[in-house]
């Protein structure tokens, strides 16, 4: 949770997936960092800011020789667990990834600021606001 955690909203605006995808952990850092700065600088503490999702799958990759000689150095496909290269999050269709809770004088910077968010992540993404039952 980012901003204010105590203060009640009364709208919620998700940034929503529109296909099955797979999120690294760095790609929603960097949406995190650039959206959280975005609703600081122009709502000040007037937002809660929610990311939905959490990366726990582990990537892995069996790097492979190439060149010659390089049969005799390795066993291919053999055991090819691989060493983990990073963290992702598995994402379902229709599913929240970013959710931000604001007032409805400040609905049109919470939609800009999850706007900053798609080109840094994989997919079609639309944005979704809702007023919220108290």
């Amino acid at each position: 949770f980012m901003g204010d955690i105590t203060k009640k909203f009364n709208y919620v605006v998700d940034l929503i997936i529109k296909e099955n995808v797979q999120i690294r952990h760095n790609a929603l850092e960097s949406c995190r960092m650039i959206v959280n700065r975005q609703l600081h600088h122009s709502l000040g503490m007037n937002y809660l800011f929610v990311l939905r999702v959490y990366p726990h799958h582990i990537l892995r990759e069996n790097k492979m020789l190439a060149g010659a000689g390089a049969d005799r150095m390795q066993k291919g496909m053999q055991q090819a667990f691989g060493r983990p290269i990073g963290l992702a999050a598995r994402v379902k269709k229709g599913q929240a990834i970013f959710s931000v809770y604001t007032n409805k004088e400040h609905l049109e910077q919470a939609k800009r600021a999850l706007d900053k968010a798609r080109p840094r992540m994989p997919g079609q993404f639309s944005i979704n606001i809702e007023e919220v039952k108290n």
